[in-house]
């Protein structure tokens, strides 16, 4: 198929554009950053610079597209102002939306967040429904960015209920690639290995980018009708022996807990991937750290 990157230059972007190529696609990329005016190199995608939250620039770039594939957003609320991560992350979405619409694209698949239901970023904290977490739990966002995601969903909802596209969704927990691991699980880690973990909100779940490639390249290739929502996660936690008493210790009585697959597993469920578009994950936090979160030798 011949399909659109957004965001090709983020954590998943980069990784997603890979997955599709090796998978025989025909990749278009589109990003903020500044392209290099010589002669492509062997096997790299062609790359448009472009700002979707202009219309005419997410009209251009889909159109003749067989599917697209959005990751661009600011991937976070912490570090812009509160108007500019919401007005940049929705609009572009809806452009994007809108253009696969309006020129008949086959299929959507759109970068969510964990964050949608509400927890992570919330002003006012607030404790998860239940354990693990999975697509029918509450979603009540607070802040920008989760507000930003929750609402593209809706206009996916809205889309497909209007036309022939077909989306998918995909929230995935807190993404690594092998240059991050170390820097943002190694505390986690060293922090459950001393008995004391983290406070958690999405019962320290994570998603190695590369897994999670695999699971956007499946959802572009899937023929599912609607929309669909679905989270993508690895597994096990992120250093935790047993989830459950960690939850328990953390929460009390204020959560309901409900089966988990295994001791060190996941406070978020992968589920309904697993089931839809038949993925598993193969990589885990242990291929890149040691049991104390030390970075394995190469």
């Amino acid at each position: 198929m011949r399909v659109l990157v957004t965001g090709a230059r983020g954590k998943v972007g980069r990784v997603a554009v890979a997955e599709l190529m090796a998978a025989g696609h025909q990749v278009v990329s589109t990003d903020l950053g500044t392209p290099t005016y010589e002669r492509s190199e062997p096997g790299v995608a062609p790359y448009v610079r472009a700002d979707l939250t202009d219309a005419g620039a997410a009209f251009g770039l889909v159109r003749g597209m067989d599917a697209v594939l959005h990751c661009a957003a600011i991937p976070e609320p912490s570090q812009d102002i509160a108007h500019v991560v919401f007005g940049n992350n929705l609009l572009a979405a809806f452009n994007v939306i809108e253009a696969c619409v309006r020129f008949g694209v086959g299929r959507l698949v759109n970068l969510s967040s964990e964050t949608v239901p509400g927890m992570t970023f919330a002003e006012r904290p607030f404790s998860p429904a239940y354990f693990p977490i999975d697509e029918d739990h509450p979603v009540l966002p607070q802040d920008p960015y989760a507000l930003a995601k929750h609402f593209t969903e809706q206009l996916c909802d809205a889309a497909v209920r209007r036309s022939d596209l077909r989306c998918i969704t995909i929230r995935p927990t807190w993404v690594q690639d092998s240059s991050s691991y170390a820097r943002n699980l190694r505390p986690m880690i060293a922090l459950a290995r001393a008995g004391t973990p983290e406070p958690t909100v999405n019962g320290w779940s994570y998603i190695d980018a590369y897994d999670l490639a695999v699971a956007l390249r499946l959802a572009v290739e899937s023929s599912l009708p609607g929309h669909e929502v679905m989270y993508v996660c690895s597994p096990d936690s992120a250093g935790v022996a047993d989830t459950l008493a960690a939850l328990r210790a953390q929460y009390g009585d204020r959560v309901e807990y409900r089966a988990f697959a295994r001791a060190d597993a996941s406070g978020t469920s992968a589920a309904k991937a697993e089931r839809l578009l038949g993925w598993q994950p193969t990589r885990s936090w242990r291929d890149y750290l040691d049991e104390d979160g030390q970075p394995l030798q190469p």
